[in-house]
């Protein structure tokens, strides 16, 4: 955890120099590389990981108990947002899509790799196929249109998105199909290695976009009262919830409950940019977050 952690910091110096020395050509590098993740490396990891898995009653209920508490987490910060801080719409809407989106992708498979270990990956994958995915691309580009002033699309233009713009949907699906006696060990192992390809794509690009932020004075390290917020609700009560309510309901692995407790999605700051919606507060909580889990990943891999 601890390598894994150092690549993680390594990886955003990287990109947050690259665009101090050229931003235009560093942006387009940021792009890039999240391309190649999007389209290449996940789908890789995805469809080669997930064979080996066999589905059960408890992973379902799992990713549907993920559903109910990051819902009740956006309820609140819904509730908080307008009723409590009286935030304008464009912040309300920041915060709450800085609460349901979570990084459990090229953040969340690193850390559950290096402090879980390899066989809890697959697990992994299907917390972030079946929760985070549609959390993104259903609920978060809801929102977006709702509250913003970007370009708003129909139902049926959401749907068709999300099935053709969503090549990680189609990878888990393909993968829980697959037949594990199908997949070579090897290849297997190939994907599990390729896990840190995640990482310093993602945390490069991650670099990249908060010096672009930083540059554009959307980016601020003092914590008010809607960061504040956004941090509690995304890694306390999320997390909070989900392990209360598998404890009572079912029994899920490890990973789900430590991908329950990943930081805000780097995809919030792409619905913010498309719907005019508050940029300092979903770039600070982006950087807050992971800086956060880092830490915390850390600590508990010392102990």
């Amino acid at each position: 955890m601890i390598a894994a952690v150092a690549a993680m910091v390594a990886a955003t110096l990287a990109g947050l120099l690259a665009h101090r020395r050229d931003p235009a050509g560093a942006q387009r590098a940021g792009r890039g590389a999240l391309s190649a993740l999007l389209w290449v490396v996940m789908p890789f990891v995805f469809v080669l990981s997930l064979p080996s898995l066999r589905m059960t009653g408890d992973l379902v209920l799992g990713a549907a108990l993920g559903w109910v508490a990051i819902g009740t987490a956006g309820i609140a910060a819904w509730a908080i947002g307008t009723h409590v801080l009286r935030l304008p719409r464009p912040t309300t809407a920041a915060l709450i899509l800085t609460v349901v989106i979570a990084n459990t992708g090229y953040f969340g498979l690193p850390f559950v790799r290096g402090l879980l270990g390899r066989d809890d990956l697959p697990t992994a994958i299907v917390f972030d196929a079946l929760v985070s995915g549609p959390m993104f691309y259903v609920v978060g580009v809801t929102i977006a249109a709702v509250y913003g002033h970007g370009p708003r699309a129909t139902p049926r233009e959401r749907a068709r998105r999300v099935l053709l713009r969503n090549p990680v949907l189609v990878a888990a699906i393909v993968g829980l199909a697959l037949p594990g006696a199908w997949i070579p060990g090897v290849l297997v192992s190939a994907a599990h290695t390729a896990v840190w390809a995640l990482l310093a794509l993602g945390f490069f690009a991650l670099g990249v976009t908060l010096a672009a932020e930083h540059r554009a004075g959307a980016l601020t390290l003092r914590i008010d009262a809607a960061l504040g917020t956004a941090l509690a609700l995304r890694l306390l009560l999320v997390p909070a919830l989900y392990i209360g309510l598998t404890e009572l309901l079912t029994d899920v692995p490890a990973s789900f409950r430590l991908e329950s407790a990943m930081p805000v999605g780097l995809t919030t700051l792409v619905l913010a940019h498309a719907a005019d919606l508050d940029l300092r507060l979903t770039a600070s909580a982006i950087a807050w977050s992971a800086t956060i889990v880092a830490t915390w990943g850390l600590i508990a891999a010392a102990v």
